[in-house]
């Protein structure tokens, strides 16, 4: 039962934290890409 509970909530969390994290990984995306060819560099 617990189990059950804890696997909802674990599984709730990762979709609030990908949800949450992929405007952010869009943004460092969008940066990174920027400054590095403003630098001429590949990552």
């Amino acid at each position: 039962m617990f189990r059950a509970i804890a696997d909802v909530l674990r599984q709730i969390g990762g979709a609030i934290a990908t949800v949450v994290t992929l405007p952010f990984r869009a943004l460092a995306r969008l940066f990174g890409g920027a400054s590095s060819t403003a630098h001429g560099r590949r990552a």
